[in-house]
């Protein structure tokens, strides 16, 4: 199926559940969630069928995990939490920032090496091998999980020390895409569901990076202790979890649980 016919479908799907959820505006609320920016494009999606279906209002912050981490560390009114990986929520947990046994497992990354040159980057990965390129972008490991997962597959091929000087550094996923889109690095390490949806004239080439090269990227969700009695906050975490919401994660590239 082409991307954008399996795009239209699952768009399809998204409103024809929330046509069949209860929606009531009298008991509507706004949360203020803070996701991950490789969870951009799937969130906006589900947003708008959330939003459909509960007359709920969500207003969302995008941006690197370890930053919004912070953010929530220093007051931030966040509601619910959308991280990149499963370090950050469980230490909110017990940092009495979140609710207790809230955290759940919302999606599962996947990332890959990508070129927006459709003949730069083989299957194997061994552009990175052969050096035929004078930039490499990655996210910042010390905030982005992706990032870190970056590095390990460097280190894990030995390249780690080959293309240091090469390396530009992104504050978070989104930016480290942008870097390789806008051509200021030929290639990068990005998040599958940032290229899994591209139309074919801007598909370019990649390598989809086997999993046994880094940590499973497990991004959890959690409610926050500024979320505990917002409906729209608990309804959110809740519609994460339904197939509506993992049919537009899965199309994304992400693997749910």
């Amino acid at each position: 199926m082409k991307r954008q016919g399996f795009t239209n479908l699952v768009r399809a799907l998204l409103l024809a559940s929330a046509a069949l959820l209860p929606h009531s505006t009298a008991m509507a609320a706004e949360v203020n969630a803070a996701v991950a920016a490789n969870f951009t494009a799937a969130m906006k999606e589900i947003v708008t069928a959330f939003e459909a279906a509960t007359g709920h209002k969500v207003l969302a912050s995008y941006g690197s995990t370890g930053k919004l981490y912070a953010q929530i560390v220093n007051g931030a009114p966040f509601g619910l939490f959308l991280a990149a990986d499963a370090a950050r929520p469980k230490r909110l947990e017990e940092e009495g920032k979140a609710v207790p046994g809230s955290r759940f497992t919302y999606a599962v990354g996947r990332l890959v090496l990508w070129s927006p040159a459709p003949d730069r980057v083989d299957g194997e990965g061994t552009v990175l091998k052969s050096g035929e390129f004078s930039r490499l972008a990655i996210a910042n490991p010390k905030t982005a999980p992706y990032g870190t997962a970056a590095m390990e597959v460097l280190e894990g091929l030995g390249l780690e020390a080959t293309v240091s000087d090469r390396l530009i550094r992104g504050d978070s996923i989104t930016q480290t895409y942008q870097f390789v889109a806008s051509g200021n690095a030929e290639l990068g390490f990005v998040a599958l569901s940032q290229v899994a949806l591209l139309p074919e004239e801007k598909a370019g080439s990649r390598w989809l990076v086997p999993q046994s090269l880094y940590a499973p990227l497990q991004q959890q969700a959690v409610l926050l202790k500024e979320g505990a009695g917002n409906p729209a906050a608990v309804a959110l975490a809740e519609y994460l979890k339904s197939p509506a919401a993992r049919a537009v994660i899965e199309a994304y590239g992400y693997g749910t649980e």
